[in-house]
């Protein structure tokens, strides 16, 4: 019986990590399409359907779900656009640079979103 050791040295890069938030992201963002459609949905039915969901948004446990939703989205971008930097730009060695920055740009954009929810 031939046991091969199961070698985890990739996931402690920070590569490994940015995909992984990619990819999450990705997950949960095609999880919160089929919500949305659900609520505008609503809209066909006439104003006060779409108003009766509306004022069920008001909840802060929504207010939070925005935030993550805004900082999904971000995330998310910053992850794809550092997969075509690394893909289509000529420079090498920059991966944990681009890591940094989409993880930078998506927390200070949640950071923004949530200051405004709350102004």
């Amino acid at each position: 019986m031939n046991r091969r050791r199961i070698d985890t040295r990739a996931r402690n890069h920070a590569s490994y990590w940015a995909f992984v938030v990619h990819r999450v992201s990705g997950l949960l963002l095609a999880l919160f399409l089929p919500v949305h459609f659900w609520a505008l949905g609503h809209a066909l039915d006439g104003a006060a359907a779409l108003d009766g969901v509306l004022r069920w948004t008001d909840a802060p446990i929504f207010k939070f779900a925005e935030w993550g939703l805004v900082v999904l989205l971000a995330a998310h971008l910053t992850g794809g656009v550092r997969l075509l930097l690394i893909e289509f730009s000529p420079w090498s060695g920059l991966r944990k640079n681009w890591v940094s920055a989409g993880l930078g740009i998506a927390f200070a954009t949640g950071l923004a979103f949530a200051l405004a929810l709350f102004n």
